[in-house]
Parts: C-alpha cells; structure tokens; sequence
C-alpha cells in the first residue's frame, strides 16, 4: 500500500472516530438538556372519557385510598399517596412519573432488575404490609395505567428532575433520639398522634400511623433513617416542606424509626440473621433500645 493511501485510511479512521465522539457528547448534552427540564403531569381535569380513562381513575382512588379500593391487599392503615404526596404528584415526593420513566430498572433491595409492576407490588407487601396484587388483578392494572397516564409526554430512561426525594447531606451530629423527640412533639404530634398512631376520622386515618401495628414494616423503604429524613426534610411538616433543619430532620426521622412495626416478611429466623441478610445500612432494626432490641416484637 502507497504511504498517500495509508495516509488516507488513517484520516478517514481518525475522522469516524472524531465524529462518533461528538456524538455521544452531542447525545449526552441532549440528555442533560432533557433532564433538567421541569416535567408537569396532566391534570385531572385530562383523564379521558373512555375505558382507559375509567381504569386511570380507579388507579388514582387505589393510590389515594388504598385501604378502601385495594382492601383485600393492604395489612394496615397507610395509603400509597402518603409517601407519595398529591396523589403520586407532587415533585420531590417520589412522584409516579418520574419513577415510571426509569423502569425496568436494578434494584439492590432485591438484586435484580424490576419492572414498574415488581415495584407496586413490592410496595404492597412492605409500606402497606400486606399481599402484593395478581400481575392481572384489576389493582396492578389501574395503578399501571395511571402511572402511565401521569408519564404521558415525560421523556423515558433520564432522572426527572424531583424524583425520589432529594438527597440530604450528612447531619453535622450524630442523629438524638431525645432532639428527635422534641421535634416531633413540636411539629408533628398535632397529626400523627403523641403516640405514633396517626388520627383517623369518620372514614378511616386523616393522618397516617408512623409506628405501631398500622404503619409499614420493618421492610419497607422509610424504615431507613436516611430515607425518612430526606423525605421530611422535603415534604413535611403537611405544607411546609423545608422548615425543619437538615439536623431536625435527621433527627425525627431516627425517633420515628427508633420505634416498634411490623415485622420484616424476609424473617430468616431471628433478627440478628434478619439484620445481617437484609439491613446493612442506615437503619436501627435490630439495634436495642434501652434493654428492648428492635425488631423483636411484631409491632406496638
């Protein structure tokens, strides 16, 4: 081969390469670009008149009153919307629509990869303490549809801005159970009860149970210390998201989580092997308190 020919390949190579690279930076900046666009779901008033729309409606009242529409699947007093404010809406809240745009997806609670549908059901048997729902029971089917519906037009596969709840920094102190109780005394007992227990009404809980029988188990997601507290930090008290200080939050969330719930549905036996299998991480089940350890009771 001729050096002028050599030449011309290795510059064609160089180009090909060049231009692949730019690319993906282009593809990449698109995605960025993407990402930080604010999405706003579709309002209630565009759910449409057919028989797809009668299925969003009965996935938002499943979402909304789980214990009413989902009875047969739920094993205490919480509703999906209660970790999930304004029905599966409310950015920064872990809203529907961005979680939908990010499945399937692995998880590491598990160790595999879960569909939007695994998630749900995932949640039924550890924040609602229940069963989850047959993949064709009408339940999965609503609560699909509608986190779909609420997706409509969001771009898929990129981290929506207010998905989840936001991260927070580490406390400057270790989290206090005595603080923790101030704070919740201060700003949260008017709702959910001196005693955990949340306050119901003629129709069942106005405000959810944070511990005890009725609240979620030790399995679920807001059992970690970190979990809770970034969703306090961002969402509460009701309204008034962001008035307690990254220290408070913090701190409440390890009161609230220093108290007894159901029990995890993973029990390998007794809790310590519970604890070694399943909650290495920023949690106290297991843990004692004074002389009870956590974990070892099945609830209040």
């Amino acid at each position: 081969m001729k050096i002028k020919q050599i030449l011309l390949l290795i510059s064609t190579i160089l180009a090909a390469v060049t231009a692949n690279a730019d690319n993906a930076e282009r593809a990449e900046a698109l995605s960025k670009a993407i990402a930080v666009k604010p999405y706003l779901p579709p309002g209630e008033d565009k759910m449409p008149d057919t028989p797809f729309g009668e299925m969003v409606r009965l996935g938002k009242d499943i979402f909304t009153d789980t214990g009413k529409h989902a009875e047969e699947y739920v094993g205490n007093g919480l509703s999906c919307s209660n970790c999930h404010l304004d029905a599966g809406r409310l950015a920064n809240s872990a809203p529907l629509w961005a979680a939908w745009v990010k499945y399937p997806a692995y998880r590491g609670k598990n160790k595999m990869v879960n569909t939007m549908e695994q998630r749900i059901q995932g949640c039924f048997v550890y924040s609602m303490n229940g069963s989850p729902p047959p993949s064709d029971s009408k339940e999965i089917k609503a609560l699909m549809s509608y986190s779909y519906w609420l997706a409509k037009g969001a771009p898929t596969g990129i981290d929506l801005p207010g998905r989840g709840y936001p991260k927070l920094e580490k406390p400057k102190k270790n989290p206090n159970f005595a603080h923790g109780k101030q704070v919740y005394g201060e700003n949260c007992a008017l709702c959910h009860g001196e005693d955990g227990t949340g306050t119901k009404n003629n129709e069942g809980y106005a405000f959810p149970p944070l511990w005890g029988t009725a609240s979620f188990n030790w399995g679920a997601g807001m059992h970690r210390i970190n979990t809770a507290a970034a969703f306090i930090r961002a969402n509460m008290p009701l309204a008034k998201g962001g008035s307690l200080s990254n220290q408070q939050a913090w701190d409440v969330a390890y009161y609230i989580n220093s108290h007894e719930r159901p029990q995890d549905p993973r029990l390998k036996g007794d809790v310590e092997a519970t604890k070694q299998a399943y909650h290495q991480h920023q949690c106290r089940y297991g843990e004692k308190l004074d002389t009870h350890l956590l974990g070892n009771k099945n609830g209040g």
